[in-house]
């Protein structure tokens, strides 16, 4: 099994924490449409045999794509991979984008999963994170995506926003219960390195986002969500039984994956490799046939350290038997005696994992294990 990331690198407007590669200019979209074409038939070999189960459209906004150009992405994909029978086929959408024509049009692809980045309900949030949407515009997006039986969604949800206190936070987690959403995305607001959020903050036009606000509706997203029955399986990702992203778990499990786009991102178990994140270059590049990707090949130590961030992110852990097979299991133990006396992590019998207080810390946590 293996899975294909698609990146859609167009926007209507600039987020203001966003630091994912994506242009607001169209004027590009067909060059550079036909440059993924070619790089998804150049890249037919690179996951071997291993069939598709996961196909996954990220961006940017790949609900701006039209209905005849998914269905070309889609011909080219069953024309040069092996798909399985039930793949699991996520789209990114932006809520103004789905409108009932656009909803018609995605119930006749084979997309089955809809990725709506919410990320709040409130319109003074949305305008502070320069969203191209409205509070009305998301609560619509859902109840016409439920109408017409599109169940499989997970929308993403931002905690820690300046001015949003813990009451409006409880509120934004109950509207997405009430609308029966099977999964949900939660993600802090962070301030990325030359991001427009981190302009206005510096220049004091809004406030600076605060670790103890932001810790402490992390912990109330965990508790009203676990106690409505989502399985809290990774440090972001909440998901009722039966509506884990089984796109997402490959990658934690380090399952092979092919990315497709400016930026992406490729894995096939012994090295990773990265397209260019710039338009321009990548679509000059396939138009020679070459594939603009950078190559790292891993060591033992690095599949080490990526199998203790992705496995201790999620609720399956990290097995002694696996840190075992790295030769790594009298270091392990050492490093991770002090994390189990302090709380952070729990152990059941020879599996550890973070426990609700070592995920607010987490990412500290889990490199202070890693093989240095």
């Amino acid at each position: 099994m293996a899975g294909l990331y698609l990146h859609i690198p167009f926007c209507k407007k600039a987020c203001h924490y966003c630091n994912f590669h994506f242009s607001t200019s169209m004027k590009l979209k067909e060059p550079l449409l036909k440059a993924l074409h070619a790089e998804l038939e150049l890249q037919k070999n690179y996951l071997k045999e291993d069939a598709l189960d996961t196909i996954y459209f990220g961006g940017g906004t790949p609900s701006l794509l039209s209905e005849s150009e998914l269905n070309e992405i889609f011909e080219i994909i069953y024309k040069n991979y092996t798909v399985t029978e039930n793949p699991e086929i996520t789209l990114e959408a932006n809520p103004d984008d789905l409108n009932k024509d656009k909803i018609k049009i995605l119930q006749k692809s084979p997309i089955n999963r809809l990725s709506i980045g919410i990320q709040s309900f409130r319109d003074e949030d949305l305008k502070l994170m320069n969203r191209a949407h409205t509070g009305r515009e998301a609560r619509e997006s859902l109840e016409e995506c439920l109408k017409a039986d599109f169940n499989n969604i997970t929308i993403d949800l931002i905690y820690g926003i300046p001015g949003m206190n813990d009451k409006a936070w409880e509120e934004q987690i109950q509207t997405a219960i009430n609308y029966n959403i099977p999964h949900i995305s939660s993600y802090c607001l962070t301030v990325e390195p030359k991001t427009a959020l981190e302009i206005l903050i510096k220049t004091g036009k809004i406030p600076n986002v605060e670790e103890e606000q932001s810790a402490s509706q992390y912990e109330l997203l965990i508790n009203i969500l676990t106690q409505n029955n989502y399985d809290h399986y990774e440090i972001s990702n909440f998901g009722k039984p039966g509506f884990h992203s089984r796109h997402n778990s490959a990658y934690w499990q380090g399952v092979p994956y092919l990315g497709i786009g400016p930026s992406a991102h490729s894995f096939n178990g012994k090295s990773r490799q990265w397209n260019v994140a710039n338009n321009p270059k990548y679509i000059k590049a396939l138009e020679s046939n070459q594939i603009p990707a950078t190559t790292e090949h891993l060591s033992q130590k690095d599949l080490y350290n990526e199998y203790l961030l992705t496995g201790l992110r999620t609720s399956q852990g990290c097995s002694l038997e696996k840190i075992n097979a790295y030769g790594r299991t009298p270091e392990f133990l050492k490093q991770v005696v002090s994390h189990v006396a302090a709380g952070f992590i729990s152990k059941n019998r020879d599996t550890y994992f973070l426990t609700q207080k070592g995920k607010l810390l987490g990412d500290s946590i889990i490199s202070s294990l890693f093989w240095e």
